[in-house]
């Protein structure tokens, strides 16, 4: 096989092999027969060049192979060979070669007494109408009746306190967001605190989602969906109590039971007059450790999982259509994104370390544009440049980011309307927000 290690140390080439080089082989494994000519662009090859293309944004696959490679091989059987790939081994990437990366030294912000922030969302993607596409995908409902693309369906396990993507899956059957949120359950990591929104907030979800989170030895704060009943069994000293929610099983009278503690409070946005009450469920049942302030506070980290998504669609990929044709094509693009993600979280960490601040402190989009710069200098400079000189311009560029650090968050909030509403969503015409601290109460249980 040839070797992935073409050109300089420190460039993207080598920075992809130390993040993902544990699992070559297995990949390796699922593409490569064994037999036959040896290829010209072996499957690793071919992957490192295709996270290569999303996170550089602009050229064809088949340029980007060159620059990295020094193969000259067509666009043409670049795609050939990726429909031959299929599906399954971008499945399995997925699931194996995203990681945790936060540090709890280093990064405090990532944990909440030593529980490693996560989140799983859905999001979309808006896939080209090509005709292999539509056969297999169809358009979401819209304003307008159908949307404007087919729909591919996608689920994210992230890491809240770094943007970094732990493991995906995709839907290319239809599959909602539930079907694939359950595959991930097995990758929470150990001991992290998994924060949901209240699409999971309903007893059908409650049990697998505390069944998930105790074989990872981890705990749950999702929030309740506010028709939901729970059964007091005992009030706690912070005004929170512990409840059970009583699960039906399908054509079935049996009824099963799931005990959490429930936190009731409410949210004032600044500049607002109105109070939004919020229900939280957790499998965090000392209250003295883990107050219900703390917790109703703690449950905002989950917004960013939406700031994630932008961070992947916008800033990555430019938009959220993707450039594939086919089905599988589009699957593994959206792995290569994730890939990529995953790099440039890595780099965050690294220059946030180094400049002694919190990952998210640092720009995505400066990390993003300033390291691709570097790479692409350091594989046009192969065997210009020493060691020494490659090692001293990475830590100046990282300087340089950490000099541009984001300056603390502005808190503020703004109206739930979007410009083009579906159902009974307001429509938004006009941009406006408010400053200030939001205010936070809890309602005692009676």
């Amino acid at each position: 096989m040839p070797s992935l290690y073409h050109g300089c140390n420190g460039g993207f080439v080598s920075q992809f092999n130390d993040l993902f080089g544990p699992i070559q082989d297995e990949f390796v494994s699922l593409q490569d027969p064994g037999r036959g000519p040896e290829p010209k662009l072996s499957a690793w090859q071919l992957l490192a060049s295709l996270v290569y293309h999303v996170l550089d944004g602009a050229g064809a696959l088949s340029a980007h192979v060159y620059q990295l490679f020094k193969v000259e091989i067509k666009d043409s059987s670049l795609s050939e060979r990726r429909q031959r790939m299929g599906l399954e081994p971008f499945a399995w990437l997925m699931q194996h070669a995203l990681k945790p990366m936060a540090d709890g030294r280093s990064h405090k912000s990532c944990f909440y007494k030593k529980m490693r922030l996560c989140g799983i969302d859905g999001s979309r993607w808006s896939v080209t109408n090509t005709p292999q596409i539509l056969e297999k995908m169809g358009k979401a409902a819209s304003r307008r009746l159908k949307a404007a693309f087919a729909k591919l369906e996608m689920c994210v396990l992230v890491e809240l306190g770094l943007h970094n993507p732990i493991a995906a899956t995709v839907g290319l059957k239809g599959e909602g967001e539930w079907s694939l949120a359950a595959k991930l359950l097995e990758s929470i990591p150990k001991g992290s605190l998994l924060i949901v929104d209240r699409l999971y907030g309903c007893g059908k979800y409650l049990k697998e989602l505390v069944k998930g989170c105790e074989l990872a030895h981890s705990e749950l704060l999702v929030r309740a969906r506010s028709s939901n009943r729970s059964h007091k069994i005992q009030r706690l000293s912070d005004g929170s109590a512990m409840v059970s929610i009583k699960l039906r099983k399908q054509r079935s009278a049996v009824r099963e039971e799931v005990r959490v503690r429930e936190i009731r409070g409410r949210i004032r946005k600044p500049g607002g007059r109105k109070w939004s009450e919020v229900r939280l469920w957790t499998t965090l049942l000392d209250e003295k450790q883990y107050p219900a302030r703390e917790l109703l506070e703690l449950y905002g980290m989950r917004w960013e999982q939406e700031i994630f998504y932008k961070e992947l669609k916008l800033h990555m990929r430019g938009s959220d259509v993707l450039q594939s044709h086919t089905p599988e094509t589009a699957a593994q693009e959206v792995g290569a994104l994730l890939m990529a993600c995953s790099i440039i979280a890595e780099q965050r960490a690294e220059a946030g370390r180094s400049g002694q601040l919190q990952p998210l402190s640092i720009s995505f989009v400066k990390t993003l544009h300033k390291i691709s710069a570097l790479w692409a200098v350091f594989e046009v400079s192969d065997g210009l440049l020493d060691e020494e000189s490659r090692q001293e311009m990475l830590k100046r560029v990282r300087a340089l980011i950490v000099r541009e650090a984001i300056p603390p968050r502005r808190k503020r909030s703004c109206p739930r309307k979007v410009r083009q509403p579906v159902c009974s969503w307001p429509r938004l015409t006009k941009n406006e927000s408010n400053e200030g601290e939001f205010t936070f109460e809890i309602i005692n249980f009676p």
